[in-house]
């Protein structure tokens, strides 16, 4: 046995040694997958004597394919030159360019990215005479991809139309497709479907395909679709020495087209196949270990598998319940502040994970307050989402006609015919004039003669820029009499923004909906903690706060902000996941669809993908009130923590979780605990007190309190008034008498 086989677990041996024939390697998170697939090639190669250009390696991401190599290179050196290598829409580029003429390609056909795709479907939206405000191009593009995915073509999309939205959808998929084999181009999507339209057309190359590689190996084979799986059976299909490694607790995609029953029937679609369980975990310690598998071992249809680790048991997970979320995103602050002090973390080995993109508003406000850097992995900060910063846009319009940026931004959304140009002209003949852009449209908008410095606009522009006045006009008038949350709601309603969203961005619009949602609940919020709250104090306090320097623009060591699913395939030490509650974890969907369970089992696998993320620590926090929808909700913690033991898990400071999970006394006691603790370590600031503040300058302090686990400062500004301020935005500073 190789020297190098000793750095294996039995299991990991097993594996890495198995015959020939179907193999499917069960690997839990942590237990070493990626060691054993590189072994297990090295093996093949240094003891089976297979030629390294007859094995085929397959991995879902470009990052895992050069991993995987660097692995290889390292126990083969250069003949892992020689490995088929790379991610199935690689390998199948490959192919296509090889042996794709019998299927009409050349082999420098070009491959159309997002933006090629997106032009072309605009092109044809403008040739038949498509409405893109009501079939937006992205949406249609979705949908195409999402039929191309289920091998669905043109005419069988057509045919199974079952309403006029698809009807138009297939005219589209038919020009479309028609447009890429004109150009000899394939997109995407096509890297594989028309790889297994070739080998389904010639069975001659199929097979030359076949006989070539002796061994295929795929990764993350959980994650596969119906396309994906298919070409692994037909590459495999003369030799039969197929190996798949995956582990169906972590199938999280289903919304990408990931099937979890090509895994789960593995071995009834290969009867003869070697199941292998590598059940060993190198990453995490004991008590999350233990916690992480109580939640998962409550899933439906799932292999038997109980991972172990010979890792120390660690401290124990810990749960914390605060009153309202932002003292969530308060608490996740000072632990992490905490944590790095103490030199146990530092910042960049600390993720914060949730479910929805919304949440993370609340955490970003806290970690500006507290000052956390942090950076936000495949997403934008909560201020600056374009949705969150259209109707920001409408309310400062709303304040200040005069606000010529937000003019601009919001003209045309939604979609109203007006131009960029016809916009620009407005601007610029509002500067000229010595107008508001408001009044200045007012007047294009009329055609008046004296308003020369605007440009004759064409009738269809006159009309939408009406259109549009005559919105702003009626709920600027409807302002003096609206909280700045219900102004909101007039603004959303009047525009119809929920369907805009649905029809412009199919794909994202609950994501983007969610954070309407959070916005409008920021506005609620605002109007609770300020009594005398107006819209321009809203959009100052909003701008202050979204004026902030990016703090992780250019911090490396920063603490990562993810969405769980974004997080899968990454390790933390420590690992904070918000929003445990129903609603959010399980997500409100899942909830609905009972008693259809298959959304509630990816909830779960969602769960325990997240607690596997963490090494060292792991905190479970929530919110027993949340502003949600428009209003203040009880969120009861999620049915996820009741699955986990008493023993495995603590409040803060240790306390040991007591009586029903879902209204914990300890959990309430360490909530108190801390929102005193936070008190009492800002400034002790008494009436009196003359402090300074970065916009309203210096002041004095009248009245001080606590506010929701933070102090309340009521300050008098010679210049601004009397205004009240939660310290840890405000950081106001102490200034002597001298």
């Amino acid at each position: 046995m190789p020297a190098s086989h000793d750095l294996l677990n039995e299991a990991q041996r097993r594996a890495v040694m198995a015959s020939g024939g179907p193999l499917m390697i069960l690997a839990g998170p942590g237990s070493g997958k990626t060691r054993v697939i590189a072994h297990r090639i090295a093996f093949l190669v240094d003891e089976q004597h297979v030629p390294p250009w007859r094995i085929m390696a397959v991995t879902f991401t470009n990052k895992a394919a050069r991993e995987m190599r660097e692995r290889v290179e390292d126990l083969l050196g250069a003949a892992a030159s020689e490995l088929a290598m790379g991610t199935f829409h690689s390998i199948c580029a490959r192919i296509l360019r090889r042996d794709g003429e019998p299927i009409g390609l050349s082999r420098d056909f070009a491959i159309y990215d997002t933006d090629d795709q997106m032009s072309l479907i605009r092109g044809i939206e403008s040739e038949l005479d498509i409405d893109p405000k009501r079939f937006p191009p992205r949406a249609v593009l979705s949908a195409i991809s999402t039929a191309k995915n289920e091998q669905r073509g043109p005419d069988q999309f057509q045919r199974q139309a079952d309403s006029y939205y698809e009807e138009i959808v297939a005219r589209v998929y038919t020009k479309y497709e028609a447009a890429l084999r004109r150009a000899g181009a394939v997109d995407f999507d096509d890297l594989l479907g028309r790889t297994l339209e070739l080998f389904d057309g010639f069975p001659d190359v199929a097979e030359r395909y076949a006989e070539r590689y002796l061994h295929v190996l795929v990764d993350e084979f959980q994650d596969t679709n119906l396309v994906q799986f298919r070409l692994a059976r037909i590459l495999a299909g003369t030799h039969r020495n197929l190996t798949v490694v995956g582990d169906p607790d972590q199938s999280i995609y289903s919304w990408r087209a990931a099937d979890i029953r090509n895994i789960l029937n593995f071995e009834e679609d290969f009867p003869d196949a070697n199941t292998v369980l590598l059940e060993q975990n190198y990453r995490s310690t004991g008590h999350i270990l233990r916690a992480a598998h109580a939640v998962i071992a409550r899933a439906e249809g799932r292999p038997e598998k109980r991972l172990w680790t010979e890792n120390p048991e660690g401290s124990k997970v810990i749960e914390f319940e605060a009153d309202y979320s932002e003292e969530e995103g308060l608490f996740i602050a000072s632990e992490i502040n905490k944590l790095v002090r103490s030199g146990q973390v530092k910042p960049a080995g600390v993720a914060v994970m949730y479910r929805t993109n919304a949440q993370s508003r609340a955490i970003e406000e806290a970690f500006l307050a507290r000052g956390v850097r942090y950076r936000i992995v495949g997403g934008t900060r909560f201020y600056d989402r374009a949705e969150v910063r259209d109707l920001l846009a409408y309310l400062r319009l709303i304040h200040n006609e005069y606000d010529t940026v937000a003019f601009r931004r919001i003209v045309n959304v939604p979609n109203r015919g007006i131009g960029d140009k016809t916009a620009g002209d407005v601007v610029a003949g509002a500067a000229e004039l010595g107008l508001s852009p408001i009044a200045a449209a007012h007047r294009a908008a009329r055609g008046d003669d004296e308003a020369s410095a605007i440009p004759k606009l064409a009738l269809r522009s006159r009309q939408a820029l009406a259109v549009f006045l005559d919105l702003m006009d009626a709920v600027t008038r409807e302002r003096e009499h609206l909280s700045v949350a219900d102004l909101l709601d007039r603004v959303l309603a009047r525009i119809n923004y929920k369907e805009y969203l649905e029809k412009h961005d199919r794909d994202h619009a609950e994501t983007r909906w969610e954070n309407v949602q959070e916005l409008r609940a920021v506005a609620a919020q605002y109007e609770e903690v300020e009594r005398e709250a107006s819209l321009a104090a809203f959009l100052e306090e909003v701008a202050l706060v979204s004026d902030i320097d990016d703090p992780g623009a250019e911090a490396p060591d920063a603490v990562t902000l993810i969405t769980l699913h974004a997080a899968k395939g990454l390790e933390y030490p420590v690992v904070f996941m918000a929003g445990m509650e129903e609603g959010l974890l399980p997500h409100f969907r899942a909830i609905e669809a009972m008693p259809d369970r298959t959304q509630m089992e990816e909830e779960r696998r969602i769960c325990y993908v997240g607690m596997t993320r963490a090494r060292d620590r792991l905190f479970l926090t929530r919110a027993r009130r949340r502003f949600m929808y428009g209003s203040i909700r009880a969120h009861p913690a999620s049915r996820f923590l009741a699955d986990i033991p008493n023993e495995e898990v603590s409040a803060p400071g240790g306390e040991a979780r007591r009586g029903d999970t879902m209204s914990p006394r300890g959990l309430r006691a360490a909530a108190a605990a801390r929102r005193e603790e936070d008190f009492e370590s800002q400034p002790g600031f008494s009436p009196g007190d003359r402090v300074r503040h970065s916009t309203f300058g210096v002041g004095v302090v009248i009245a001080v309190a606590l506010q929701g686990g933070d102090q309340q400062v009521t300050v008098a500004f010679p210049d601004q008034g009397v205004k009240k301020l939660l310290q840890s935005f405000a950081r106001l500073e102490p200034v002597s008498h001298d």
